[in-house]
Protein backbone atom coordinates (compact mmCIF):
# COMPACT_ATOMS: atom_id res chain seq x y z
CA UNK A 1 0.00 0.00 0.00
CA UNK A 2 1.54 3.75 -0.84
CA UNK A 3 1.57 5.59 2.36
CA UNK A 4 2.17 9.06 2.50
CA UNK A 5 5.74 9.88 3.63
CA UNK A 6 6.21 13.31 2.14
CA UNK A 7 4.04 16.01 0.87
CA UNK A 8 5.08 18.86 -1.40
CA UNK A 9 3.17 22.25 -0.16
CA UNK A 10 3.08 25.06 -2.80
CA UNK A 11 2.12 28.71 -1.26
CA UNK A 12 3.17 31.93 -1.24
CA UNK A 13 6.06 33.62 -0.45
CA UNK A 14 4.33 36.66 1.35
CA UNK A 15 1.67 36.41 4.33
CA UNK A 16 -0.95 37.98 2.55
CA UNK A 17 -3.44 40.15 4.10
CA UNK A 18 -5.49 37.65 5.90
CA UNK A 19 -4.17 36.76 8.87
CA UNK A 20 -6.24 33.05 8.83
CA UNK A 21 -4.11 31.80 6.08
CA UNK A 22 -1.01 32.25 8.75
CA UNK A 23 -3.22 30.43 10.70
CA UNK A 24 -3.83 27.66 8.19
CA UNK A 25 0.11 27.64 7.16
CA UNK A 26 1.33 26.98 10.48
CA UNK A 27 -1.44 24.21 11.21
CA UNK A 28 -0.74 22.46 8.36
CA UNK A 29 2.62 22.44 8.96
CA UNK A 30 2.59 21.12 12.67
CA UNK A 31 0.22 18.52 11.17
CA UNK A 32 2.95 17.28 8.91
CA UNK A 33 5.52 17.52 11.64
CA UNK A 34 3.50 15.62 14.29
CA UNK A 35 2.55 13.00 11.86
CA UNK A 36 6.59 12.34 11.40
CA UNK A 37 6.29 13.21 7.34
CA UNK A 38 7.97 15.61 5.20
CA UNK A 39 7.39 18.73 4.14
CA UNK A 40 8.60 19.65 0.42
CA UNK A 41 8.54 23.40 -0.62
CA UNK A 42 10.07 26.22 -1.91
CA UNK A 43 12.94 26.95 0.55
CA UNK A 44 12.13 30.33 0.84
CA UNK A 45 12.35 31.51 4.74
CA UNK A 46 9.39 35.01 3.99
CA UNK A 47 5.39 34.42 3.78
CA UNK A 48 3.39 31.61 4.09
CA UNK A 49 6.31 29.47 3.28
CA UNK A 50 8.27 30.48 6.06
CA UNK A 51 5.42 30.05 8.48
CA UNK A 52 4.61 26.53 6.96
CA UNK A 53 8.19 25.61 7.28
CA UNK A 54 8.91 26.77 10.60
CA UNK A 55 5.62 25.05 12.63
CA UNK A 56 6.90 21.70 10.72
CA UNK A 57 10.47 21.95 12.12
CA UNK A 58 8.76 22.78 15.58
CA UNK A 59 6.65 19.70 15.60
CA UNK A 60 9.69 17.80 14.66
CA UNK A 61 9.19 17.30 10.90
CA UNK A 62 11.78 16.98 8.51
CA UNK A 63 11.61 20.06 5.66
CA UNK A 64 13.17 19.80 1.98
CA UNK A 65 13.56 23.16 0.87
CA UNK A 66 14.17 23.91 -3.46
CA UNK A 67 15.17 27.27 -4.40
CA UNK A 68 16.85 28.76 -7.53
CA UNK A 69 19.53 30.42 -7.41
CA UNK A 70 18.49 33.97 -8.94
CA UNK A 71 15.23 33.54 -5.97
CA UNK A 72 18.14 32.91 -3.32
CA UNK A 73 18.36 36.60 -2.07
CA UNK A 74 14.65 37.42 -3.20
CA UNK A 75 12.86 34.93 -1.40
CA UNK A 76 15.60 34.59 1.30
CA UNK A 77 16.16 31.20 1.84
CA UNK A 78 16.29 29.43 4.86
CA UNK A 79 19.92 28.44 5.06
CA UNK A 80 19.04 26.56 8.47
CA UNK A 81 17.05 24.31 6.52
CA UNK A 82 18.27 20.49 7.14
CA UNK A 83 17.56 19.77 3.44
CA UNK A 84 18.21 22.54 1.25
CA UNK A 85 18.94 22.19 -2.72
CA UNK A 86 19.88 25.26 -4.25
CA UNK A 87 19.12 24.33 -7.83
CA UNK A 88 19.73 26.14 -11.10
CA UNK A 89 16.63 27.62 -12.30
CA UNK A 90 12.85 27.01 -11.84
CA UNK A 91 12.05 23.79 -13.99
CA UNK A 92 14.75 22.44 -11.79
CA UNK A 93 13.35 23.79 -8.51
CA UNK A 94 10.18 22.21 -9.52
CA UNK A 95 11.57 18.88 -10.93
CA UNK A 96 13.22 18.57 -7.74
CA UNK A 97 10.07 18.87 -5.82
CA UNK A 98 7.62 16.66 -7.80
CA UNK A 99 10.13 14.09 -7.39
CA UNK A 100 10.79 14.30 -3.72
CA UNK A 101 6.88 14.17 -2.95
CA UNK A 102 3.83 11.76 -2.40
CA UNK A 103 1.42 14.49 -2.75
CA UNK A 104 0.71 18.06 -3.66
CA UNK A 105 -1.12 20.49 -1.32
CA UNK A 106 -1.74 24.25 -2.52
CA UNK A 107 -2.29 26.94 0.04
CA UNK A 108 -3.00 30.48 -0.71
CA UNK A 109 -0.19 32.37 -2.92
CA UNK A 110 0.30 34.38 -6.24
CA UNK A 111 1.54 34.21 -9.89
CA UNK A 112 3.99 31.54 -8.77
CA UNK A 113 1.45 29.29 -6.90
CA UNK A 114 -0.44 29.51 -9.84
CA UNK A 115 1.99 28.00 -12.20
CA UNK A 116 3.74 25.96 -9.74
CA UNK A 117 0.00 24.17 -9.53
CA UNK A 118 -1.19 24.22 -13.06
CA UNK A 119 1.89 22.43 -13.81
CA UNK A 120 1.35 19.55 -11.70
CA UNK A 121 -2.42 19.89 -12.79
CA UNK A 122 -1.42 19.22 -16.59
CA UNK A 123 1.24 16.66 -15.56
CA UNK A 124 -1.51 14.65 -13.94
CA UNK A 125 -3.86 15.14 -16.97
CA UNK A 126 -1.15 14.04 -19.50
CA UNK A 127 -0.37 11.23 -17.56
CA UNK A 128 3.09 11.65 -16.40
CA UNK A 129 2.00 11.08 -12.44
CA UNK A 130 -1.00 10.04 -10.47
CA UNK A 131 0.20 11.84 -7.42
CA UNK A 132 -2.56 13.52 -5.45
CA UNK A 133 -3.47 17.31 -4.96
CA UNK A 134 -5.56 18.76 -2.82
CA UNK A 135 -5.98 22.29 -2.60
CA UNK A 136 -6.50 24.13 1.03
CA UNK A 137 -9.77 26.44 0.49
CA UNK A 138 -9.09 28.46 3.18
CA UNK A 139 -11.90 31.46 3.12
CA UNK A 140 -12.73 30.43 -0.80
CA UNK A 141 -9.41 31.51 -1.75
CA UNK A 142 -9.58 29.32 -4.61
CA UNK A 143 -12.95 29.54 -5.09
CA UNK A 144 -12.65 31.95 -9.08
CA UNK A 145 -10.29 29.50 -9.51
CA UNK A 146 -12.56 26.76 -9.37
CA UNK A 147 -15.12 28.84 -11.71
CA UNK A 148 -12.33 29.13 -13.99
CA UNK A 149 -12.07 25.68 -14.43
CA UNK A 150 -15.70 25.14 -14.52
CA UNK A 151 -15.41 27.84 -17.77
CA UNK A 152 -12.84 25.90 -19.18
CA UNK A 153 -15.02 22.97 -19.42
CA UNK A 154 -18.21 24.83 -20.12
CA UNK A 155 -16.83 26.01 -23.45
CA UNK A 156 -15.14 23.04 -24.49
CA UNK A 157 -11.44 22.90 -23.75
CA UNK A 158 -10.95 20.69 -21.45
CA UNK A 159 -13.37 17.55 -20.48
CA UNK A 160 -14.83 16.81 -17.38
CA UNK A 161 -12.38 14.57 -16.26
CA UNK A 162 -10.47 17.68 -15.51
CA UNK A 163 -12.50 18.14 -12.17
CA UNK A 164 -11.13 14.90 -11.04
CA UNK A 165 -7.26 16.20 -11.22
CA UNK A 166 -7.52 17.54 -7.79
CA UNK A 167 -9.30 17.41 -4.75
CA UNK A 168 -11.04 20.60 -2.57
CA UNK A 169 -10.46 20.61 1.00
CA UNK A 170 -11.56 23.05 3.10
CA UNK A 171 -9.94 22.68 6.51
CA UNK A 172 -6.03 21.57 7.46
CA UNK A 173 -7.47 19.08 9.23
CA UNK A 174 -8.63 17.21 6.09
CA UNK A 175 -5.54 17.72 4.37
CA UNK A 176 -3.40 14.84 5.39
CA UNK A 177 -6.24 11.95 5.47
CA UNK A 178 -7.64 13.02 2.24
CA UNK A 179 -4.26 12.63 0.57
CA UNK A 180 -3.12 9.52 2.58
CA UNK A 181 -6.78 7.74 1.44
CA UNK A 182 -6.09 8.76 -2.11
CA UNK A 183 -2.99 7.40 -2.22
CA UNK A 184 -3.87 3.98 -0.03
CA UNK A 185 -6.91 3.61 -2.76
CA UNK A 186 -4.73 4.22 -5.87
CA UNK A 187 -2.37 1.45 -4.81
CA UNK A 188 -5.27 -0.64 -4.19
CA UNK A 189 -6.37 0.17 -7.80
CA UNK A 190 -9.58 2.45 -6.72
CA UNK A 191 -7.40 5.55 -6.94
CA UNK A 192 -9.95 8.00 -9.16
CA UNK A 193 -9.81 11.26 -7.27
CA UNK A 194 -13.34 12.32 -6.04
CA UNK A 195 -15.18 15.14 -7.77
CA UNK A 196 -14.60 18.80 -6.71
CA UNK A 197 -18.13 18.90 -5.71
CA UNK A 198 -17.44 16.46 -3.24
CA UNK A 199 -15.33 18.35 -0.96
CA UNK A 200 -13.66 17.11 2.10
CA UNK A 201 -14.33 19.05 5.03
CA UNK A 202 -12.93 17.11 8.21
Amino acid sequence: MAELTSLCVFCGARSGANPDLVTAARALGTAIGASGRTLVFGGGRVGLMGELARATQEAGGHVAGFIPEHLERIEVADKALPELHIVPDMHTRKLGMFERADAFCVLPGGLGTLDETFEIMTWRQLGLHDKPIALLNIGGYWDPLLALVDRIIADGFAGESSRRLFTVVDTTDAVLPTLAAELAGRAEGNGVPPERGARALG
